[in-house]
C-alpha cells in the first residue's frame, strides 16, 4: 500500500473516532435532557462531513494506484519512448475507463478516426448532449476557441446511482428479454409400502418480459467550433453524453415508471412475494413517521437485514443516498457499538451491519413514508438489458452551419426476483 493510501486510511480512522466521540456526547445529552445542544449537533454534522471527505480521499488514493497499475499493464512491454508515455498519460486522463483492452497503436487509430468524424465527418465514434454551440458566443462555446488553453474545464459534478455495479446486466440482439420465474415446487408425501398413491401437483412457472427503451440526444455545434477548438473536444463530448445517458438510466432503474423507460424497484406495491402474488416488494417500517424510532433506531435495520432470506444475504448490499447515510452513521446497537464502520479496504461508503453500502442519489431523502433505504441481492433481483451501445449519426446538412450529432442508446430494466430486494419505509407501520 502506497504512502498516499496509508495516510488516507489513517485520516479516515482519526476522523471516524472524532465523529464517534462527538456523537456519543450528543446521545448522552438527548438521554439526559431530551434534546442535544445545537452546538453539539453542529459539531457532529461537521465531523460527519469530515468522515465523508476522508472516505473520498482514501478512495481517490486507491484509484490513483489502480490507474498507474492499469497503465503499466496496458503499455508496451519495453518501457520508455513515446508509446509508453502516451499509454500511461491516456490511462491517467481517462481514469482507467476505456472500452476493451487494446494497445497504443489501436488507440491512436481510434483517436484519429474519432477526431476526423467529429470535425470532418470521416469516421465513427460516440458523443454527448450539449446545447447548440457557437464560436461567436462565449457561454455557448466561444470560450473553447482560443489560441492557448492554459486552464481547465470546470465541471459540475452530478451524482447518480451505481446500480450497474450490483445488478445483473445482459446484452441481447432483439427488442426484449424474456425469462421464466420458478414460483413454486412439486408436492409430495409419505406413504407406506402398500398404500395407494394419489396424483401430486406439478410445479408452476411464470414468465417475465423486459423490453428495451431508447434514449436519445441531439447536440449540435458549428463547424467552425469543431475546426478551431483548442481543447480535447472528443473527450468532452463523449464524456458528457455518456454521463448524461448514464444518469438518465440510473434514475429509471430506481424510480422509472416503465413507460418508454426502465421500471424502477421503488415503484412496486408493498407485500410479501408469493406464488400467487409475486410482483410485490416487502417493506419494513422504522417505527416512526419520517424518522428512525427514537428508542431503538437500529432495530429497523436489523429487521430489514433478516427479512431477506439467507440465500440472498451473501451478495446483499445496502443502497441509500448520501444524506441518509449521514444519519445512519449516527446509529448504535444496544451494546453501544456503531452500526456503520469505515472499510479500510477502501470500499468508499463503508459497511453497515457488515454489508457494503452503495451511495445512490436517486434514492429518496428521509421523509414521511419514504422508501429511503434498500437492501438486497440486486444481481438476483434486478435485471438490466442492453440492446446496443451508444450510436452516433453525424448530420452536417439539415441545420447548416451547425453539425448535429444524433445519439441513441437502447436499454431496459426491471425487477425479476421480488424476494431478493427489501425496502425500509420511514413510517410508524
Amino acid at each position: 500500500m502506497s504512502n498516499d493510501i496509508r495516510t488516507a486510511v489513517y485520516d479516515l480512522g482519526r476522523a471516524f473516532e472524532a465523529f464517534k466521540e462527538a456523537n456519543d456526547q450528543r446521545l448522552k445529552e438527548i438521554e439526559r435532557r431530551g434534546s442535544a445542544d445545537p452546538l453539539t449537533d453542529m459539531k457532529v454534522n461537521r465531523l460527519n462531513a469530515e468522515v465523508t471527505r476522508a472516505i473520498d480521499a482514501a478512495d481517490a488514493a486507491k484509484r490513483r494506484v489502480d490507474l498507474i497499475e492499469t497503465a503499466m499493464s496496458r503499455a508496451p512491454q519495453s518501457k520508455g519512448g513515446d508509446d509508453w508515455a502516451e499509454a500511461e498519460q491516456f490511462m491517467l486522463e481517462r481514469k482507467g475507463s476505456i472500452p476493451g483492452d487494446f494497445g497504443v497503436d489501436a488507440y491512436r487509430q481510434y483517436k484519429s478516426a474519432f477526431r476526423g468524424y467529429i470535425r470532418k465527418n470521416n469516421a465513427g465514434g460516440g458523443v454527448e448532449e450539449i446545447k447548440a454551440l457557437s464560436a461567436g458566443s462565449d457561454p455557448d462555446g466561444g470560450f473553447a476557441v482560443t489560441p492557448d488553453m492554459s486552464g481547465r474545464i470546470a465541471a459540475l459534478v452530478r451524482e447518480t446511482s451505481p446500480l450497474r455495479q450490483v445488478a445483473n446486466v445482459v446484452t441481447i440482439g432483439t427488442d426484449a428479454l424474456e425469462g421464466i420465474n420458478d414460483l413454486n415446487e412439486a408436492t409430495s408425501g409419505w406413504v407406506g409400502e402398500t398404500d395407494s398413491r394419489t396424483e401430486t401437483d406439478a410445479p408452476k412457472i411464470g414468465e417475465y418480459r423486459i423490453p428495451v427503451h431508447e434514449q436519445y440526444a441531439e447536440p449540435r455545434a458549428t463547424q467552425k467550433l469543431l475546426d478551431d477548438a483548442m481543447f480535447d473536444i472528443e473527450g468532452w463530448l463523449a464524456g458528457k453524453i455518456a454521463e448524461r445517458l448514464s444518469r438518465m438510466e440510473n434514475e429509471a432503474f430506481v424510480t422509472g415508471n416503465g413507460i418508454r423507460k426502465p421500471r424502477g424497484f421503488l415503484t412496486y406495491a408493498s407485500g410479501t412475494p408469493s406464488a400467487s402474488g409475486f410482483s410485490v416488494i416487502e417493506q419494513v417500517a422504522t417505527g416512526a413517521s419520517g424518522a428512525f424510532d427514537s428508542t431503538d433506531p437500529g432495530d429497523a435495520l436489523i429487521s430489514l437485514v433478516y427479512s431477506l432470506k439467507s440465500v440472498y444475504r451473501e451478495k446483499a448490499v445496502f443502497m441509500m443516498r448520501r444524506s441518509v447515510l449521514a444519519e445512519v452513521r449516527k446509529l448504535k446497537d444496544s451494546q453501544g457499538n456503531y452500526l456503520w464502520q469505515p472499510d479500510f479496504q477502501q470500499k468508499q461508503s463503508g459497511t453497515l451491519l457488515g454489508f457494503d453500502v452503495l451511495e445512490a442519489e436517486d434514492m429518496p431523502a428521509i421523509g414521511a413514508d419514504s422508501l429511503s433505504i434498500a437492501f438486497g441481492d440486486f444481481s438476483a433481483g434486478y435485471q438490466i438489458v442492453d440492446r446496443q451501445g451508444i450510436r452516433v449519426l453525424r448530420d452536417s446538412f439539415t441545420a447548416k452551419p451547425y453539425v448535429k450529432f444524433y445519439t441513441t442508446k437502447r436499454v431496459g430494466g426491471d425487477v425479476v426476483n421480488f424476494e431478493a430486494i427489501k425496502l425500509l419505509k420511514f413510517a410508524a407501520s
